[in-house]
């Protein structure tokens, strides 16, 4: 007897198959780096960084933001622009930003002041430089048909 298995968990296996080796052009040390020149660069969020878990949740929202360029790399393969294809996951990147931005808030113990909009500056470049470099490296892998 064979096992039915649906189209929705094909889909799945493909999309975490395509995560994993989309993700192995990634590294520590590029997010580290990262994290560092961004939001090390002023003496405002340099004390954040001190805290571990701000650090990390910096690292999962360049994960994510990565992944979803990469994701929609394959409209820049066929022929689309990156400015149109940015504008059509432009609530997802938005929302990486704002999740970020409150999260830094929240557990940097911040006050609401005249720092925050410059952050929040930060956090939008931050989740945006990640979206394009996973949207290169994706369309990398597309035209060296490695998807």
């Amino acid at each position: 007897m064979n096992v039915i298995t649906s189209l929705k968990d094909k889909r799945r296996d493909k999309q975490i198959k395509y995560e994993r080796t989309i993700l192995r052009d990634l590294s520590i040390n590029m997010l580290k780096a990262r994290v560092q020149r961004l939001f090390g660069s002023t003496s405002f969020t340099k004390n954040l960084l001190m805290q571990n878990g701000i650090e990390e949740a910096c690292y999962d929202v360049a994960i994510e933001a990565y992944l979803l360029g990469a994701k929609f790399s394959k409209f820049g393969y066929y022929g689309e622009s990156m400015e149109s294809i940015r504008m059509r996951c432009a609530t997802e990147e938005k929302h990486f930003a704002d999740t970020l931005y409150n999260f830094i808030l929240y557990w940097g113990s911040l006050d609401e002041g005249m720092f925050n909009e410059s952050l929040y500056f930060i956090c939008e470049q931050y989740v945006s430089e990640w979206w394009v470099e996973g949207f290169k490296k994706g369309e990398l892998r597309y035209k060296l048909r490695l998807h």
